[in-house]
């Protein structure tokens, strides 16, 4: 199911960061506490009730001396152009100011429902300027302290108003593959040698969205999805210079699909932003593939092909487990090796693991390597079964989980993964006091 996007926009120092932090429900470092991926982190997803949507925060609009800055501009832009919903932060106790109509002029542009929310709204002195702001014109508003979360529910409420609640997809039982990656890697190219593969028969019902093409086709008699995020190309080479925004593509994708390509462009190796968009992948559990593409592009393919995998594995040091595929996109060289790649992911996502087999492993491995110690205490495992799947998820009943060590916990997942085929796909563990 595809979550809508809401974006915050606003002039700067009217606390569009407290309202994002308070709206997801917790502070949000811009450090990952995985290893390998240190991102800007803008991006949030809210639950409340039964709805969900992606949070953007952008950066305050200032024309102070007459001079926009351009970039902050661009990215703002984009923000509202992707975005379902907006929230205008206006500050209550400052009142109206030239750059608040600047921000008004921008979003007029658009066709998007605005909230406008008076922010800092906590005293006599700024609820007397409530009414100031019915001059920008628009429908909805709503009074809140982001600080003091007050009036948080009440604009969380006109959210989601509109929006649809969380339900299963109708079509959960086919296989939802998503092209991701930075802009310029080659995923239209990787797209159109995928559908035109010989095993491939494409269909001609094909929906198209704002933000991705979606295709439907068939691989070996078994009915596919095949969801496209390269295709827009809106404002040509501004959407492309702005690589944080390219994201946002990738998110919507991401949010639908059960197993991510993300593409890789061997004449320029691999960058952060790569990192950035694969860490979002495993934050939602999807099943991920590397996909090497423009390998036609190098010489000693034999000799390329382990350093680069050397490369690879030491730079997606937190995704060890992703299978890697190195083709080329436009000469069609190895694109006949993704599908097979793509099916036994598909496999390993929902694969199921058998209650006793999985504590033969767990106890096994506990005994060759027994929990440290921590205050005389000693962690204990007592059952551990399989409680999901899409990823798999592993539920530890122990005696007390504040007794799981981070290093103990990655050595019971290698333990795992060393026993059962879940190549491709993350896995969760979750730990449980024993009541």
């Amino acid at each position: 199911m595809k979550l809508p996007i809401v974006c915050i926009v606003g002039r700067p120092n009217v606390g569009k960061s407290t309202v994002f932090n308070r709206l997801i429900g917790e502070r949000v470092s811009i450090i990952d506490d995985v290893s390998g991926i240190t991102r800007d982190r803008i991006y949030g997803e809210v639950s409340y009730k039964n709805y969900k949507f992606n949070l953007i925060d952008t950066g305050g609009i200032d024309i102070s001396q007459d001079v926009f800055n351009d970039e902050i501009k661009v990215q703002v832009e984009l923000a509202i152009d992707e975005a379902d919903k907006i929230i205008f932060i206006v500050d209550g106790k400052e009142g109206l100011t030239k750059n608040d109509y600047v921000v008004r002029e921008m979003l007029r542009r658009y066709d998007k429902p605005v909230i406008v929310a008076i922010n800092k709204v906590d005293n006599k002195q700024s609820e007397d300027h409530i009414y100031d702001f019915y001059e920008l014109g628009f429908e909805d508003y709503v009074s809140i302290s982001g600080e003091h979360n007050v009036g948080i529910i009440d604009l969380l409420e006109k959210i989601v108003s509109g929006f649809n609640k969380l339900e299963e997809s109708k079509d959960d039982d086919i296989l939802k593959i998503a092209v991701i990656g930075r802009p310029n890697v080659g995923k239209s190219s990787l797209v159109n040698a995928l559908l035109n593969e010989e095993r491939v028969i494409v269909s001609d019902v094909s929906g198209t969205t704002r933000d991705a093409v979606d295709t439907p086709f068939t691989y070996n008699k078994e009915n596919y999805l095949l969801i496209d995020t390269a295709g827009m190309r809106k404002k040509g080479k501004v959407y492309e210079s702005v690589e944080k925004y390219s994201l946002l593509r990738s998110l919507k994708a991401i949010d639908r699909s059960d197993i991510c390509l993300l593409v890789l462009n061997r004449e320029e190796g691999i960058i952060e932003h790569d990192k950035h968009i694969a860490g979002y992948a495993i934050e939602k559990g999807k099943g991920i593939i590397l996909v090497v593409n423009k390998w036609d592009t190098v010489d000693d393919k034999e000799e390329d092909l382990k350093e680069f995998t050397k490369k690879i594995r030491q730079e997606f040091q937190f995704i060890s487990y992703a299978p890697i595929v190195f083709l080329s996109a436009l000469t069609k060289k190895r694109v006949h090796t993704l599908m097979p790649e793509v099916l036994k992911v598909g496999e390993n996502i929902k694969k199921e693991i058998k209650s006793s087999i999985l504590n033969d492993v767990i106890i096994n491995a506990y005994d060759l390597n027994p929990a440290p110690t921590y205050k005389s205490k000693r962690l204990k495992i007592y059952f551990t079964h399989q409680s999901g799947k899409k990823p798999p998820k592993f539920t530890f009943n122990v005696n007390d989980k504040k007794l799981v060590h981070f290093s103990y916990e990655r050595y019971l997942e290698n333990k795992i993964r060393e026993n059962f085929d879940l190549e491709g796909t993350p896995i969760i563990l979750e730990f449980k006091n024993r009541r």
